[in-house]
């Protein structure tokens, strides 16, 4: 069994190697790539029977109306909020995207970004370069013994749990739903609310949803605790960036974030214009390992799909 037609919409020729992008040929008549912004994508929908999207692509109830022949939506990514997953399972076309596939990257990038920040590693680097290897001056804390809090317990979440139990942190989360495999190790399950003003560190690990779109709400953003470290790997859709505007004016906290490539200009410029805001390029998820095993299993949810297993379904 084959796609009639492939139509794949924001994605990049480089974002697969070569051996994947013929396998993925062999699984259809024929491919047609566009651009996100592309014109012609309206038109391409017609006779469509399998969508491939990039990253923060939308696919909406209007899309798929005009996609008659539309079984099959594929994500190369984890996040898939800007699919109408609801419309796509009355449609019944099966949405798959590639859960997993970094979490070990981006749990490890989380601890990379607080270290570099709570030892100074970048002031050190630069002063030794100088020629100056005084220890004198600079001001370091350690993770251990700290609240290190998390909002959302999925593969990502569990994982940074795992690691930050490892460093000898007081681990406390909270999710949509509770997570005993976790509590076992160590981690304490908390009221969001609650659990927010205790935090000496907060990691951010939703995926974006209607429901957790703006999570970090203004209320939320002025109770976190003063000198607190909060870091974000997951879309900037989740906070109210006026309300982080107006902490971060404060200077009493400090905000990482790396997926400024999804920001507009004028909100990178607001945040850019704070010290105590670290913006890194969409970083978190780049590890050989981790670009392996998007493609595969990108490729492979398609090549189940239509053996009639579907893997990865998020509908």
């Amino acid at each position: 069994m084959k796609f009639g037609k492939i139509l794949t919409i924001g994605i990049g020729e480089s974002s697969l190697g070569p051996e994947y992008w013929k396998r993925l040929d062999m699984l259809a008549e024929r491919r047609v790539n566009l651009p996100k912004d592309s014109p012609d994508i309206r038109a391409h929908l017609a006779d469509a029977d399998c969508i491939l999207t990039g990253f923060g692509v939308k696919v909406d109830k209007a899309d798929m109306a005009a996609a008659p022949r539309l079984k099959y939506i594929g994500v190369l990514a984890t996040a898939y909020g800007k699919i109408d997953v609801a419309s796509a399972k009355a449609k019944r076309i099966t949405v798959s995207n590639i859960a997993g596939y970094s979490t070990e990257a981006v749990a490890e990038f989380i601890f990379a970004a607080i270290l570099e920040h709570i030892r100074e590693v970048e002031k050190g680097k630069r002063q030794a370069r100088e020629g100056n290897y005084s220890e004198s001056g600079f001001n370091a804390t350690e993770i251990r013994g700290k609240t290190f809090g998390i909002l959302g317990l999925g593969s990502i979440g569990s994982r940074t749990a795992e690691i930050a139990l490892g460093f000898g942190a007081d681990v406390r989360y909270w999710s949509r739903t509770r997570k005993p495999e976790i509590e076992a190790k160590g981690a304490v399950y908390e009221a969001a609310d609650s659990l927010i003003p205790k935090c000496d560190f907060l990691s951010l690990n939703f995926a974006l949803t209607k429901e957790t779109e703006k999570f970090l709400n203004d209320k939320r953003m002025q109770a976190i605790k003063r000198g607190a470290i909060v870091v974000n790997t997951a879309p900037m859709e989740l906070v109210d960036i006026d309300a982080l505007e107006r902490r971060l004016a404060k200077g009493d906290m400090t905000f990482i974030l790396d997926h400024s490539d999804e920001m507009t200009p004028e909100d990178l410029k607001r945040l850019s214009k704070h010290a105590n805001c670290v913006i890194y390029p969409p970083i978190a998820y780049v590890t050989k390992e981790a670009r392996m095993a998007k493609q595969e299993i990108f490729v492979g949810n398609m090549e189940s799909f239509l053996k009639g297993s579907p893997k990865n379904v998020v509908n």
